[in-house]
């Protein structure tokens, strides 16, 4: 049986000039025959606003540097629960979007010990094409990047 752990999250989707989302790689630990794509994003730290925790995950699993000015209003805001690890993780997840053109520099080198042997890389994706690879995280995922695309490019996607 796992452990119920409740936390509020901040999910952050970088969109580049393409309509590309910046995705994370990785895996639950138990079932690493199962991976799939999913958001920069956590939990907040004690005090945290939801903005800054977004600006602290980007920097932690990209090594990108953005401010909280950069981000789009919130996307959505859902109610999900997952196992990951030894938890049952039931979060109420907030999602930000920010442009970014640039990755050169996008490293895995900041992710907390526990993510480091559960994400292995990051890829650029549109939503059909994660739609059509079937690996998205959850349900929602390809409708919140088609909404991170339109705040952050406009128009319809």
């Amino acid at each position: 049986m796992r452990e119920t752990l409740h936390r509020t999250c901040a999910r952050v989707l970088p969109v580049n000039a393409s309509g590309q989302v910046l995705l994370l790689h990785g895996w639950d630990p138990k079932a690493p025959k199962s991976p799939y794509w999913f958001t920069v994003g956590g939990g907040l730290e004690e005090g945290e606003t939801l903005t800054a925790a977004a600006v602290r995950e980007m920097l932690e699993e990209t090594g990108q540097r953005i401010t909280e000015a950069e981000l789009s209003a919130p996307l959505g805001t859902e109610d999900v629960a997952f196992d990951w690890g030894d938890w049952h993780l039931v979060q109420r997840q907030t999602y930000y979007a920010v442009r970014l053109d640039d990755a050169g520099g996008v490293h895995l080198g900041g992710l907390e010990p526990l993510e480091t042997g559960t994400i292995d890389t990051w890829g650029w994706w549109t939503p059909d094409a994660l739609d059509a690879d079937g690996s998205a995280a959850g349900a929602s995922l390809t409708d919140m990047m088609r909404a991170a695309i339109v705040a952050v490019l406009g128009g319809d996607t």
